[in-house]
């Protein structure tokens, strides 16, 4: 629910209002109250007709103006109606405040619901908490200032206070909020062509959902950008694992014998199609049938990954990309496995060759030993 969506549910609950604060200065409170009190009887009708169901807010402020309208009739007091506009408003703030400083997202369920199943990335549901926490600090003044003007204020005045300072301030509020993201858009518009030219990458979460996005040179200068890699592990037919050797060209682990394949996920790119991609330019291999075997979390000094380790078999040779890798072969595994803490491996590989071990190898093991 946005700020016009939000005006377009609030905006029928000042009707009645309207209609009291003419019919007062025409005929005086008691038939002023009488007549707000059935213009939201109507109005609660209206919408049972048009809409084939009663809408709760409706159903909720007309219900108050007949309670507080009603008890303002009988004790001949319109005080009890001045407050019911501050009584609409408190509710609100309720559930804004509980949206915002608790667990327990009342508003942006309501959205969820009210969009259909579409999905809020973290970045739209904390900039949506933000714009929450502006208005339940002005829906709460407003409140304050309601309750002042039904005690100690003319009728004209709380009339306007309740209704038109209500539109002014929402008003004031999106103005305020539309300045705002286009200075953030233009921010962003300036970002992306001082990082013109590189590769963005998609943030992500622990579990890869997507919260934002970064240029490459961002994501390898700050650790704590998580952002998806993906990498394949080649076997042949005889069990021996492809590695490559890193390019002493290379800022991070050069010299060093890593996987067979191992690159980034592109900002909207899947990461099936990340992997595909990553598998021709650095094999020339294509159609592999990848086999998912992992998920974890890398950090380095410079970065942090989220890994998606896959594993794949391939009867023919790959071939290196020299700009990548000074060479690549096929290594017996008990080779590897003496290899391991040696400086002769990255850090990388030496942490997924266990669980490649454990769900290639002893799944493979375990079918034999049955057969």
């Amino acid at each position: 629910m946005n700020r016009l969506q939000l005006l377009k549910v609030l905006a029928p609950g000042f009707l009645p209002l309207l209609v009291f604060i003419a019919a007062d200065a025409l005929w005086w409170t008691t038939v002023g109250l009488a007549v707000a009190v059935a213009s939201g009887i109507v109005e609660l009708g209206v919408s049972r007709v048009r809409e084939k169901s009663w809408d709760r807010f409706v159903l909720l402020d007309t219900l108050l103006i007949t309670a507080m309208g009603g008890i303002s009739l009988l004790l001949a007091n319109d005080i009890f109606f001045r407050l019911k506009p501050a009584v609409v408003e408190l509710i609100f703030c309720l559930v804004l405040g509980v949206s915002v400083y608790t667990p327990a997202n009342v508003m942006l369920a309501m959205t969820r619901r009210y969009l259909r199943g579409m999905e809020i990335t973290a970045e739209q549901a904390r900039a949506m908490t933000r714009s929450m926490k502006g208005l339940f600090y002005l829906f709460l003044a407003h409140t304050a200032l309601i309750v002042y003007a039904a005690f100690a204020m003319s009728a004209a005045a709380w009339g306007f206070i309740s209704g038109g300072l209500f539109y002014i301030l929402f008003a004031a509020y999106f103005l305020v909020e539309w300045l705002g993201s286009r200075r953030r858009a233009r921010g962003a518009e300036a970002a992306m062509a001082q990082y013109a030219g590189e590769e963005w990458f998609d943030l992500v979460d622990a579990e890869g959902r997507v919260t934002g996005r970064a240029p490459r040179s961002v994501c390898h200068s700050r650790p704590g950008l998580l952002h998806p890699v993906v990498h394949l592990h080649i076997l042949d037919d005889k069990d021996r694992l492809f590695l490559q050797k890193r390019s002493p060209a290379k800022e991070i682990q050069p010299d060093r014998w890593d996987t067979a394949v191992g690159g980034h996920v592109l900002s909207g790119e899947t990461v099936e199609r990340a992997l595909a991609r990553e598998t021709a330019e650095e094999t020339g291999l294509e159609g592999l049938k990848a086999q998912p075997l992992a998920r974890y979390v890398w950090q380095s000094e410079v970065e942090s990954e989220l890994v998606f380790m896959f594993a794949a078999r391939s009867r023919r040779e790959p071939r290196v990309d020299p700009a990548e890798s000074s060479e690549g072969r096929f290594w017996k595994i008990a080779k590897v496995r003496e290899a391991i803490g040696k400086g002769v491996l990255t850090p990388n590989l030496e942490f997924e060759f266990p669980i490649l071990m454990q769900l290639v190898f002893g799944e493979k093991k375990k079918q034999n030993n049955e057969l």
